[in-house]
């Protein structure tokens, strides 16, 4: 039976083939669900109460910059220095990196990849001899034609991952300047604790040594001794209490800056003198939105994922990719330059998935699967950061008034303190008198700290909570 013979197959002119690529770049279809952003899982106001105290009509704390929200100048230099050398923060920025870095990766891949390469060959010829064949020029191996926006789905991906990226680089910045902050606070907390104990246990050594006197000469009774040694105890743990938790604090800022505490650090100010800004207004819930870096982190991953499910819808369709050369061939490798033959090669190829165990189906599932993960983490995000945003302004309206009553208490307990040692003098009162207003007087004196140092680190939190730290 006589063949027909083959035909050669038809070669496009480069001008029509990039005619026609133009096309089909301006043509190309996504397969990525349009995205809509979920709605807030939130109230749409915070409680009644909250935002009315303090809130002013002053910037917004995302607009705030950190130098202008603390005015303690011994502060503002550890912040300085925790931006520049703490680890986290450094391993955000080169995470940044990295992903810019992967998202250059997607965006070559959009785009034919051009070779340089020479190739040699030895082999038997149907004659028996052995022949040689030399060849050079450059190429383009398996450029995918996007047709269906499977490339472009996977760099939009990247794109969004690296925006993430940079958001979760700023809330690394924020909590890093209120950490600094806060341990800074709990720091001259402690320090006040300390003058507070060393004050207390002299005075209880004093009263001690004095009721040791009167039982001595049967003017006290053992009761009265043991409620001294007790209290001069008590003052002596109060003590070491204190000084542990001051190391610990110095250890936390240590760790936070990442390098020892400077020796020339600027003066600083004492716990009572830290002056905060109150009036940073906390607006609406749907403004978290935008304030919050996690949050705008929280719906790049879900952006990122919503591509990814145009990448694995895009899979189920054909994949056209062109394969190519252009050179020179030569039977003599020094004359391949020179007298070298021309040659090219043009090989297109389409692949149509017919059958392969689900694995494009399951690649989707998984895709969508990880698109509504993000949406629940997004939403949680929402509430995490509504939820913290209440508990910063319920503890701006209340501790404001608790410090007031601590200090009122404060205040009562010395009047007491001195009219009960005056009466003491003139034995109007005992011992046990005494020694228990020493107790009580202590304890307001504890208590009065501690509210101080809350309510300040509270205006820390809810700079924060609000989005406020990251501007540079």
């Amino acid at each position: 039976m006589n063949k027909r013979p083959m035909q050669a197959p038809r070669i496009f002119h480069l001008t029509s083939l990039a005619a026609l690529l133009a096309s089909v770049a301006l043509s190309g279809c996504s397969f990525i669900p349009t995205h809509e952003r979920p709605a807030a899982p939130v109230a749409a106001a915070f409680a009644p109460g909250l935002t009315s105290a303090g809130d002013g009509a002053g910037p917004a704390a995302a607009d705030l910059e950190w130098q202008a929200f603390f005015t303690d100048a011994r502060l503002r230099r550890l912040i300085e220095l925790s931006l520049q050398n703490n680890r986290d923060l450094r391993v955000a920025v080169l995470a940044i990196e990295q992903t810019r870095a992967q998202l250059q990766v997607r965006r070559a891949d959009e785009l034919p990849t051009l070779n340089a390469g020479i190739t040699g060959s030895r082999g038997p010829a149907s004659s028996g001899a052995i022949t040689s064949t030399y060849s050079a020029g450059l190429s383009v191996t398996a450029y995918e034609l996007d047709f269906f926006g499977r490339v472009r789905a996977l760099s939009q991906a990247a794109q969004a991952q690296l925006l993430g990226s940079e958001e979760a680089r700023k809330t690394v910045q924020i909590s890093l300047i209120a950490s600094v902050a806060n341990t800074y606070l709990s720091l001259l907390a402690n320090d006040e604790l300390l003058r507070v104990a060393r004050e207390a246990l002299a005075t209880r050594q004093e009263s001690l040594r004095l009721t040791q006197l009167k039982f001595d000469n049967d003017a006290a009774s053992k009761l009265d001794l043991s409620q001294a040694q007790s209290l001069l105890e008590g003052a002596k743990v109060a003590l070491a209490q204190s000084t542990r938790l001051r190391a610990q604090d110095e250890n936390a800022l240590v760790l936070l800056l990442g390098q020892p505490l400077p020796a020339d650090l600027p003066d600083g100010l004492p716990l009572g003198s830290q002056t905060l800004l109150p009036a940073v207004p906390a607006g609406v819930p749907s403004e978290l939105l935008t304030r919050r870096p996690d949050i705008r982190q929280a719906e790049q991953v879900l952006l990122a994922n919503n591509a990814n499910i145009g990448a694995a819808r895009a899979a189920f369709f054909p994949r056209i990719t062109l394969t190519g050369s252009a050179g020179v061939v030569s039977n003599d490798l020094d004359t391949l330059f020179n007298n070298g033959t021309a040659a090219w090669t043009f090989v297109p190829q389409l692949l149509l998935p017919i059958f392969d165990y689900g694995r494009n189906q399951a690649n989707l599932e998984s895709a969508k699967l990880a698109r509504d993960i993000a949406v629940a983490q997004y939403e949680k995000a929402i509430q995490t950061g509504f939820r913290e945003v209440a508990d910063a302004l319920a503890g701006r309206a209340t501790l404001g008034e608790q410090l007031r009553a601590q200090n009122a208490q404060l205040a009562a307990e010395q009047s007491r303190m001195q009219l009960i040692d005056l009466r003491f003098k003139h034995g109007a009162s005992n011992a046990f008198d005494v020694l228990d207003a020493q107790r009580s007087l202590f304890a307001a004196q504890q208590a009065a700290v501690q509210v101080q140092v809350q309510q300040a680190q509270n205006l820390v939190t809810l700079y924060k909570v609000l989005g406020g730290g990251w501007k540079q």
